[in-house]
């Protein structure tokens, strides 16, 4: 199980640095409205954030991931 939870959170750092990688400094919400490669990347990121978050909490609901519920909400919200 701890390996399992520490992969997972390598995943949401991965998915935390592409994120970081694919917005550049400046953040203009209409650019990045109008962008849909980089609007699809950063979704897909925040779904690979928000399952890695559930599965963690599954295992281990004692873990404190601080917005969690949030994080899962909006995970589910790009997806349906």
């Amino acid at each position: 199980m701890e390996n399992q939870i520490r992969t997972w959170l390598s995943d949401i750092k991965q998915a935390i640095d592409e994120i970081n990688l694919f917005m550049p400094e400046k953040r203009d919400f209409f650019e990045f409205r109008n962008d849909l490669k980089t609007r699809r990347a950063i979704e897909r990121n925040v779904e690979i954030i928000g399952e890695a978050v559930s599965r963690i909490l599954k295992v281990d609901p004692n873990i404190q991931i601080k917005n969690s519920r949030k994080i899962v909400d909006t995970r589910n919200r790009i997806i349906h």
